[in-house]
This record gives C-alpha cells, sequence and structure tokens, in this order.
C-alpha cells in the first residue's frame, strides 16, 4: 500500500468525549499490556513523524497506565561513536523486548532512510540496502512472535510551524526546540520524496505502516492510541488471567473472605 501524506492533514477536530474515551482507552491498553505479560508476548511499537508533530504527547499517554516494569520507551538520537563502529541496526537489537515486555520507539531504524538519506550520512550503496535490511529485521521479530505497530505522525508545515514557534516562546518548552528542527525543516521537499519511498518500500503485510493526522493534538491522540490498541490485542487472548488456587486459598484464610 502506498501511503499518501496529503490525505492526512485535515486537522479535524476530536468531536467525541476526549477525556473519557482517551480514559478508556487507556484502561484497555493496560489490560493489553496484562495480557502480553501473562501470555509471555512482546511486542514493538514505534513512532516516527515530523518534529513538534506530537509523538511525546502520544507516548506519554499510551504509557500512562502501564505497570513501568513491563515498558520501555527509547528515544532515538544520533549513533554514538561505538553505535557507528557497528551495522546500523545493531544498536536496535540490544532494545528489543523480552517475553512479557512492550518497547516503545521514539524514532527508529527508519533514520537509515530518513535523515541519515536526507542530510548523507549513509551512502547511496547503504540507505537503498536498508529497505531490504529493515524489512528483514522487521520479519525476523514478526516470526518469532513479536507485534509490531509502525506510526507516522503527520503535520502539515504551518502547523509544524505554529509549534515551533510555541516552543521558541515558551520559557519551559524551549528546551525542546533546537537546531535541527530549522535544518529539517529547510528540508521538508526532500523528506517527504524519502518518506514517500519509505512507504512503498517498508509497508508490509507483517509490519505495516498506520499514518496519523497529527494537525489536532486530541484528534491524533485517540486515533493514535486506538491503532495501537488493536495492534496489540490481535491475536492475543484477552480474557482475565485465572488466580492461582492455592494463592487464593492463602489470600482467603488471611483476609477473612469467606
Amino acid at each position: 500500500m502506498t501511503i499518501n501524506l496529503s490525505d492526512y492533514e485535515s486537522g479535524a477536530k476530536y468531536t467525541g468525549d476526549y477525556d473519557a474515551d482517551l480514559a478508556k482507552l487507556q484502561e484497555r491498553l493496560a489490560h493489553i499490556q496484562v495480557a502480553h505479560i501473562v501470555h509471555h508476548r512482546r511486542a514493538l511499537v514505534l513512532l516516527e513523524g515530523w518534529d513538534a508533530a506530537g509523538k511525546g504527547g502520544i507516548i506519554q499517554r499510551l504509557t500512562s497506565e502501564w505497570d513501568p516494569r513491563n515498558f520501555q520507551v527509547w528515544p532515538i538520537k544520533a549513533p554514538s561513536p561505538q553505535e557507528l563502529a557497528h551495522h546500523f541496526l545493531w544498536r536496535f537489537w540490544n532494545k528489543l523486548p523480552g517475553n512479557g515486555n512492550i518497547a516503545v520507539f521514539d524514532r527508529s531504524w527508519y533514520g537509515r532512510v530518513l535523515v541519515e538519506r536526507v542530510d548523507g550520512f549513509a551512502t547511496e550503496a547503504e540507505w537503498r540496502r536498508g529497505y531490504d535490511e529493515i524489512n528483514e529485521f522487521e520479519a525476523q521479530q514478526g516470526d518469532s512472535g513479536t507485534t509490531i505497530v509502525k506510526l507516522f505522525v503527520h503535520v502539515t508545515q504551518a502547523e509544524q510551524d505554529e509549534r515551533l514557534k510555541a516552543r521558541l516562546l515558551h520559557p519551559w518548552k524551549r528546551w525542546k526546540t533546537g537546531l535541527a528542527d530549522y535544518h529539517n525543516r529547510a528540508k521538508r521537499a526532500e523528506y517527504l520524496d524519502a518518506m514517500a519511498e519509505m512507504f512503498r518500500r517498508t509497508d508490509t503485510r507483517w509490519a505495516p505502516w498506520h499514518a496519523i493526522d497529527g494537525n489536532n493534538k486530541k484528534a491524533a491522540r485517540i486515533a493514535a492510541l486506538t491503532v495501537i490498541a488493536d495492534r496489540l490485542q490481535a491475536g492475543i487472548p484477552m480474557d482475565p488471567p485465572a488466580l492461582d488456587p492455592e494463592v487464593e486459598k492463602v489470600a482467603r484464610k488471611a483476609l477473612g473472605i469467606t
């Protein structure tokens, strides 16, 4: 499937009861996490998107009701000298979740075919080879039982500019902006070309892409969490875990429950 990001620019406001619907989704996601824990399943959730698109806000609400012992958020930045001395996927292998755990990536291995392509940090041969390497990497995870959820959060240039302006003018948001935001902004056309090819080459049956219209933050959060919940829940038993009879016997006696 080819994703056309211009189809995700309406910025329509969320028409439901945002607080109530968000709470329901978070409760559902909490149950889904428990199902992963008790059934020893693992999952990868990765978010790509423009600077200031709202990825962090989505992750914050995604994980707010999760048990912190069984998930990890990985904010991906420029590779270290040690990481550059290895294959580009090496640093992500080290962050893959174990059984019963969910790993959330704020940016990901798709940097190879996005920023590394656009800014020349990878040779053309390297980033072109990256599509097959990424597809094979994700296929390996899927074949081993890992669920993969891939989101791309899209905003228009006008909306991104409003958010960058807010970061610049708000004293407690200034830490979130830097020169890279404006460097990337100036190369939007090149990024759009890279994104289009990324979708064409890496939207697979085992790891499909899901584009999110990020131009309204509340609508984007509900849409993103719904996609994540649907993908994580598919194929995993959702019955509440059974109570160990011995634990129940001891607990009833200790607590005076007849």
